[in-house]
């Protein structure tokens, strides 16, 4: 499970961080691989063993690399924002000089791609599981019968 250099090259472009030495072609990949996604083929990135305690990830080596490279470029777009975070607007010799207006810009950059994450769901497992089986340790409303 590892970023093509495609993928990191496009999340590179998105960014504008092309020829940045702060984001190298690995710290752009460890963004990149915090979204899989499924693959062309519904194949998943990994699978959870439940059975295990606690449960554990279970690679699919089925998988095709497929990432979520929006998500992954609007945190790189939030990082670059807070990194600008000491910047300000002044006036002097009667010019002035608006450096905030370039956090906005960038917050501006994380909006626009965090829109565009890829829709995703989680199946949620409980653990431990209930000592009672869950209809007979109904919780609700007092006045609510039990059907």
């Amino acid at each position: 499970m590892a970023a093509t250099a495609a993928q990191i090259a496009q999340v590179k472009r998105m960014t504008d961080t092309v020829e940045s030495s702060l984001y190298t072609d690995v710290v752009i990949g460890e963004y990149i691989e915090r979204y899989p996604l499924l693959d062309e083929r519904g194949e998943v990135p990994y699978t959870w063993n439940v059975g295990a305690r606690p449960p554990t990830k279970v690679v699919n080596l089925y998988w095709i690399s497929t990432y979520d490279l929006s998500a992954a470029a609007a945190d790189v777009w939030g990082e670059k924002a807070g990194g600008r975070v000491d910047d300000f607007t002044f006036s002097a010799d009667g010019a002035s000089y608006t450096l905030s207006d370039v956090i906005k810009h960038y917050q501006e950059r994380e909006r626009y791609y965090r829109g565009r994450r890829a829709v995703t769901a989680a199946r949620l497992h409980m653990s431990p599981e209930p000592l009672l089986p869950l209809e007979e340790s109904y919780i609700g409303n007092v006045n609510d019968p039990l059907e």
